[in-house]
Parts: structure tokens; sequence; C-alpha cells
């Protein structure tokens, strides 16, 4: 059938939905944009500056049931009456990622798991840009695929997904895959199945062939669990914390700061990479950099200047963010941390002790797993939150000293003059923001301007 006798529908209207409608228009399809919300307006500007026709707070299904496909957002559950309906007329329904995919040769390394995809996708980007590759970067992080692959002038793109839009794949292939864990999250959208929610990460091989390659870590149990029922061609690659007689593995760490890297290409000579002049901490972070690092000598960077790029790395914000150092006190932002998991691989992470900012809207959140490690390395608790007695109930008499305060200010002149030279004041909150803060930007953007505004002298040990 040719494209201008058909007619796509996109529903959604921000990043990803936009990009869809204006390659779909490129592409000489007819095109009705459709979003049960309100628009924010620089896409409503984009639409109609490209003269797209689109609706917003409604569905009109009698528009959108003439759909040839429909290309949706990640973020409509399929329980949603427009879904159910397009599903009941066997309209086929696909993500922005896969249509995108349709129209070009671009190479793709798609990178997934339920935690660390953001730094992972960012570094694996720089690895490959500051090595000279010719490399877009789309997915969940910067903008949409589609709308890069109307110019289409990347030879390679490094994309974040999440598992919402490798539901609605249906031949988008990636020549390197990345799997980083997989651990509890929206099950709401996957019938409270771990199992489903596994398979919705594992489609990122299902088109996958024998000269592709999936990366994965092998230390993760689910990963572990789950993958072996899925029938894969590509070479695969796990990567380890440590040396593991059990796996043939293509990376794992000599030391602290040392990944030793076996690509199965070419039958290659192991080498090594040194991670120490990377600004990344903690034990998650070595596991993104492990994947990051062996995609990037996949795609043929050298060790050399993978070493040369990891030291000029910035992530993005609110992640073990070192926001200042003030009489040899670190204040880093964590702002992201918010939940017990993440905040435990921060406590993890940081070597010196710590002088801990933590609360915010508990999430149902159980402390236990992260007591010991509060006990060991925090001299400190400050609680920041409307409501603390969660939080003090569980860590009061775990940790020296327990305060708290429902001012970022405060919190972060309390922790300053709780902290010694060589110490660390996180804030790695376990909670979310919406008590106090807009969001975790918001949280970690007051706890920045808090501490720039420290004076040497409110640090009550400087010297």
């Amino acid at each position: 059938m040719a494209a201008n006798t058909q007619y796509i529908v996109i529903l959604g209207a921000a990043e990803s939905g936009v990009g869809a409608a204006l390659l779909a228009q490129a592409k000489g399809f007819g095109v009705f944009v459709s979003d049960k919300g309100a628009i924010q307006p620089q896409y409503k500007e984009k639409l109609a500056k490209a003269g797209i026709e689109f609706e917003e707070n409604q569905h009109s299904l009698d528009r959108i049931l003439q759909a040839s496909e429909v290309i949706k957002s990640p973020g409509i559950p399929e329980k949603a009456p427009v879904i159910k309906a397009l599903r009941e007329q066997k309209i086929p329904i696909y993500s922005e990622i896969e249509f995108a995919s349709r129209y070009t040769k671009a190479r793709f390394v798609a990178i997934t798991g339920t935690n660390g995809k953001t730094t992972t996708t960012l570094l694996t980007y720089h690895l490959l840009k500051e090595a000279g590759l010719n490399v877009g970067l789309a997915g969940n992080i910067g903008y949409s695929l589609a709308e890069q692959v109307i110019e289409d002038k990347h030879a390679y793109y490094v994309l974040e997904l999440s598992s919402f839009q490798l539901d609605d794949i249906a031949g988008f292939h990636p020549w390197i895959s990345l799997l980083l864990n997989i651990t509890p999250d929206h099950l709401d959208r996957y019938e409270y199945s771990m199992e489903k929610y596994a398979e919705a990460k594992l489609r990122i091989t299902a088109n996958q062939g024998l000269d592709d390659y999936f990366i994965y870590n092998a230390d993760d149990e689910n990963i572990e669990r789950f993958a072996r029922t899925a029938f894969m061609t590509a070479f695969t690659m796990p990567f380890s914390l440590h040396h593991r007689p059990d796996y043939h593995l293509a990376g794992y760490y000599e030391d602290d700061c040392t990944l030793r890297v076996h690509l199965p290409i070419e039958d290659r000579h192991p080498d090594k990479v040194s991670i120490k002049n990377s600004p990344l901490i903690g034990q998650h972070n070595h596991q993104n950099m492990a994947a990051a690092i062996l995609a990037a000598r996949v795609a043929g960077v050298s060790p050399a200047q993978i070493e040369a790029a990891l030291a000029s790395f910035k992530n993005a914000a609110h992640r073990l963010q070192l926001v200042r150092e003030l009489n040899d006190i670190q204040f880093i932002d964590d702002s992201k941390a918010t939940n017990v998991e993440a905040a435990w691989y921060a406590l993890d992470g940081i070597k010196r002790p710590i002088v801990w900012i933590a609360g915010g809207t508990d999430k149902g959140n159980d402390y236990t797993s992260i007591q010991p490690l509060a006990e060991q390395k925090v001299k400190a608790l400050i609680c920041l939150g409307v409501d603390n007695a969660k939080l003090r109930t569980a860590f009061d008499g775990k940790v020296p000293h327990v305060a708290e305060t429902q001012s970022m200010v405060e919190a972060v002149r309390q922790a300053a003059a709780l902290a010694s030279p060589g110490d660390v004041v996180l804030l790695s909150p376990c909670c979310a923001s919406f008590d106090l803060f807009k969001n975790y930007e918001d949280r970690g953007q007051q706890f920045a301007a808090a501490v720039q505004s420290l004076a040497p002298s409110e640090s009550a040990k400087s010297v």
C-alpha cells in the first residue's frame, strides 16, 4: 500500500508523539494527533506550524478507529478505553521507537533496566561521541528519535528505553542491547507479575541476530532467572563486579579501578580499562560503567579513548553529584534517590563518614536493608520531611545523632555544623519529594542553593 493512502493516528502529544507525527507527515502519511489531556504550548506550536491536525482533552474514537495504524505514547496503559477499542478492531499499535526505526539504517545501541538507564545511556553516548562516532541520543532522554530520523544524519543512536516503549515494538532491531537489572517496578502495568515485567525488558533482544550483541548484568538474579527462558541468537556478553568461574564473562572488575574486557569478536585478546578517573561512585555505577564500556568496545572505541572520555563525563543532575567542597567536606546531591534501594547504593558507594539528609513522602518504605549500612557509615541523620516519625523510628539508636527539620536551608546548616573535615554531607532522600518540594529536581536545586550559600564559618569544625 502506498504511504499516502495510509492514515496514522498518534496518541499522546509530548516529545515522542509530536516527533512521530512530524515523521509520519514527512513520509507522506495522513496524520491525526489525539491527547486525552492538555497539550503543552511548545508542542501545540510545532503541530500547528506543520499543519498537522490535533485534538486535546479528549479522544475522538470515530476519528481514531479509522487509523491504518496507531503510534501511542508509552504512558498510555493497555487498560485505557481507547487502547481497548483499538485492540477490538485489530488496529496495529506501535511505539514511536518502532515507527522511527523503519526509516533509518543507523545502528541502535539500546539500553534498558529498572535502574541506571539514564546514567548508562548518557555515558555510552559520551564514550561514542568523544571517540568521533556520528551518534545521536534519543528515547526516554534527549529528543524524539522519530523527529531526528526525519533528517537522519547519524550513523548510530544511543537509546534509553523503558519497558513501556518495548511493549509496542515489532521489528525494532538493536545492534547492541544492554540490560542492567530487573527489580520490581511498574508492576501495575504487568498484572503484578514479575515474569511479565521481565518479558517486557527482554523484548529488547527479540529481533537481534547473529551479528548483534546482548550485554547484561550477570549479578542480577532476575536477569539470570528470566533470561534463561528467552530465545537469543545474538552474542551474549555478561558482565560482573567480580571474576566468576560460572560465566564466560565479557567484562569483570579485577579491582576497584580496573575492568577486564574480553569481547567475543575475532578472538580479540583481553584488554583492560581503568575507571580511576571517572567521577561516578558506587557499585551500581561500576555496573553502569561496565555495560557502557563493553558497548563502546564493541563499537570500536579503544581502551585509551574510553579512559580519556570517562574523566570528562558529567552525569545527569541529582545523581550522586558533587555540588561543593568546603573545609574538606564534600556536599553531594543524590535527590534522584527516591527509594531505599537507590539510597542504599549511595551509602554503599561513599567511603567517607556521612552526614545524611533523608526523608520526604514515604512510599511504604522498608528501611531494614539499609540499617546496617547506616550503622556502619552514618554519623548523623537529618530527617527532612513533613512527617519524619517512620524514619526516626528506623534509625534512632542506630545512628549516633538524629535531628529533623522541614527546611532545606536548615537541614544543610545542621549537616554542615555536624560534619568534620573528610566527611560527606549526602542528600539521598529514600523518599519522594512531594511533601515539601515540587519534584526531585526542585529538591536537588534547593539543596545546591543552600550549600552554595554556606559561609566557610558555618562548618562548626572548620579549620
